[in-house]
C-alpha cells in the first residue's frame, strides 16, 4: 500500500546481493514468502504474505515475533567498567542497578549522537550494550577508545542472536512454554532464564509500545528457536514495515532519521532523562549540551489522509519552510497519516497552526500532536 512508511523499496522480493548482510533466518523469512529488501547493510523481511497493516494490527492486539539479529551486542567488563561508562555515555550508569535495562546515549563532543543505545547491568563492573546495526563497527571503536585497558571490550554481534516477542499475548507465550510469571523481568528490567534448553538473557524491553520481551541467546541455534516460537498458538511473524509503523506510532525515534551525529538528544526531546539541570556529572558532550541551545525541537505532526510523508519533505507555514519531516507513516491504529518533523528552536511557532505538506504533487495539511500518537500501548504497567 502506498500510504505506508516509504523507506522500504516498493517492488517485489528481490533476489539477494552478496554484498548484504543476512540474518541466521534469512532463509526462513525467504520460506514464509516475506518481501526481502535490503535494510542499513542487511537483507531483510519487511512483510510477509498477508501485509504491514495485518502485522500492524495483530502486534497490538496478539503477539508477533521480530528477527532482530542485524543489531549488535557488545560486552563491557573489568576494573572500572562503571565509571569509565558513567564517563562515555549520557545518561548516568554509576547508579544503574543491577537487573535494570536503561536507554542511553553515546555522544560526541559536540553533543551529536554517534548512537542511542541500551545499557544492561550485569553486575558491579559487568555490562552488556545493544547497539544499532549499522553503528556497530563506529560504536565498538568508540567505546574502545574511551574505556581504560582494564576494561575487556568484546563484540558478540555475530555469535548472538536476538529475537523480539511483542504484544499484549508475549506474557502468555513465555509461560506456556514453562517460564514462571512471577520470575519474568520487570519493565526495563532482564533476567537469565532457560528456554528450549537452552541459556537466555531476556529482557521486558522492545520497540512497539506494546508489553513485549526481547530475547538473546546463541545465534547457532537461532532457526530452531525461530521454528519453536511460531509453533506456539497465537505467534505470527512481522517484519520492519510493521516495526516501522509501530514504532512511528509511539514516537520512538529511529538512528538516521530522528537522530544522528548533527543532532543532539536534547533536540531529538530527551533533555528530561539527561537531568543537565540536577547533576553536574561530566560525560561527552556534557560541555556542548549545557553550553549550547538547542537549534532545533522535534514535534509530532498529524496529517490529512492516509498517504505517508517522505523524509526530507519540508512542512510549510504560511508559505514558508517551518519544519523538515524525518519521518513519516499511515498509522494503522488511528487511521490517519502521523509524522516526526524537526522545527527552529528559536520559531514561535502557535500551538494550532496549519501546516502545508506537499505529497506525490498534492498540498495537505497537518497541524502539530503531542508524542506519542498512540497512547494506549500495553508496554508500561504504570500507564
Amino acid at each position: 500500500m502506498s500510504f505506508f512508511v516509504s523507506r522500504f523499496p516498493r517492488r517485489k522480493a528481490l533476489p539477494m546481493d552478496e554484498t548484504l548482510l543476512k540474518t541466521p533466518l534469512a532463509d526462513e523469512h525467504v520460506a514464509l514468502g516475506a518481501r526481502m529488501v535490503p535494510f542499513a547493510g542487511w537483507y531483510m523481511p519487511v512483510q510477509y504474505k498477508e501485509g504491514i497493516l495485518a502485522e500492524h494490527k495483530y502486534t497490538r492486539e496478539h503477539v508477533s515475533l521480530f528477527d532482530i539479529c542485524h543489531m549488535g551486542e557488545f560486552t563491557a567488563a573489568g576494573p572500572g567498567a562503571a565509571e569509565a561508562l558513567d564517563a562515555a555515555l549520557a545518561r548516568s550508569v554509576a547508579d544503574q542497578k543491577d537487573g535494570v535495562c536503561r536507554y542511553n546515549f553515546l555522544l560526541n563532543e559536540s553533543g551529536g549522537v554517534i548512537d542511542d543505545l541500551i545499557v544492561y547491568r550485569m553486575g558491579a563492573e559487568e555490562f552488556f550494550i545493544v547497539v544499532n546495526a549499522a553503528r556497530i563497527a563506529v560504536d565498538f571503536a568508540e567505546l574502545r577508545k574511551r574505556l581504560p585497558a582494564s576494561v575487556k571490550l568484546e563484540n558478540l554481534s555475530d555469535s548472538m542472536a536476538k529475537f523480539d516477542l511483542q504484544g499484549p499475548d508475549s506474557t502468555a507465550v513465555l509461560t506456556s512454554l514453562g517460564l514462571d510469571v512471577a520470575a519474568l523481568p520487570k519493565y526495563y528490567h532482564w533476567g537469565k532464564f532457560e528456554l528450549f534448553g537452552l541459556d537466555m538473557l531476556i529482557s521486558r524491553t522492545g520497540y512497539t509500545g506494546e508489553l513485549g520481551f526481547e530475547l538473546y541467546f546463541d545465534a547457532a541455534h537461532a532457526v530452531d528457536v525461530w521454528r519453536k516460537l511460531l509453533a506456539c498458538p497465537g505467534v505470527k511473524p512481522a517484519g520492519l514495515g510493521a516495526r516501522d509503523t509501530l514504532r512511528l506510532e509511539m514516537g520512538y525515534p529511529l538512528y538516521g532519521d530522528e537522530m544522528d551525529e548533527s543532532t543532539t538528544p536534547v533536540e531529538a526531546g530527551f533533555g528530561a532523562i539527561l537531568k543537565l539541570d540536577k547533576s553536574d556529572r561530566k560525560f561527552v558532550g556534557s560541555d556542548a549540551l549545557r553550553s549550547v541551545p538547542p537549534k532545533k525541537h522535534l514535534r509530532g505532526l498529524v496529517l490529512e489522509g492516509r498517504r505517508a510523508a517522505h523524509t526530507g519533505t519540508p512542512v510549510l507555514l504560511n508559505g514558508t519552510q517551518a519544519g523538515t519531516i524525518t519521518s513519516g507513516t499511515f498509522a494503522p491504529s488511528l487511521g490517519c497519516a502521523v509524522a516526526m518533523a524537526y522545527f527552529d528552536a528559536s520559531a514561535e511557532i502557535p500551538a494550532d497552526a496549519e501546516f502545508e505538506v506537499e505529497l506525490h504533487r498534492a498540498v495537505v495539511k497537518a497541524k502539530l500532536a503531542p508524542l506519542p500518537f498512540w497512547t494506549h500501548g500495553t508496554a508500561n504497567p504504570k500507564k
